[in-house]
């Protein structure tokens, strides 16, 4: 009987250690979609203050009037976070240990722009 010896398999630590060679991807999808997202988020964010133009500054719906502070607060705290996660996920090592994380703050970064876009364009009524 002859024994037939496996090559030793990689430990996972090597595995994990290793060059990811799609670390790219992830930070260049969510730079090319930010690039998009983020001025159109910005444009219409600035622009969702005239749903206010009908109602006057004072005879708002606290609804509407809500909705326009969650757009404006995204728009200057998630626009931070956003940036943040945005250079993190191309700041990080690029070896498969972070593979995962790096794809949840290219997708974080992200969030903040279709959060906006999806507010303005369900805005409430005045």
């Amino acid at each position: 009987m002859s024994h037939h010896h496996a090559a030793p398999a990689p430990s996972a630590w090597q595995y994990r250690a290793e060059r990811d060679p799609r670390a790219w991807i992830a930070p260049a999808v969510a730079t090319a979609l930010g690039a998009l997202l983020a001025p159109a988020a910005v444009l219409f964010g600035g622009l969702s203050v005239m749903a206010t133009d009908s109602c006057g500054p004072d005879d708002c719906s606290q609804a509407l009037t809500d909705t326009l502070t969650v757009i404006f607060g995204t728009l200057s705290y998630g626009g931070i976070l956003a940036a943040g996660a945005w250079l993190a996920s191309w700041l990080l090592p690029w070896t498969r240990r972070w593979s995962v994380p790096r794809v949840w703050l290219a997708g974080l970064s992200l969030l903040p722009w279709l959060i906006v876009l999806a507010l303005v364009f369900n805005l409430p009524e005045g």
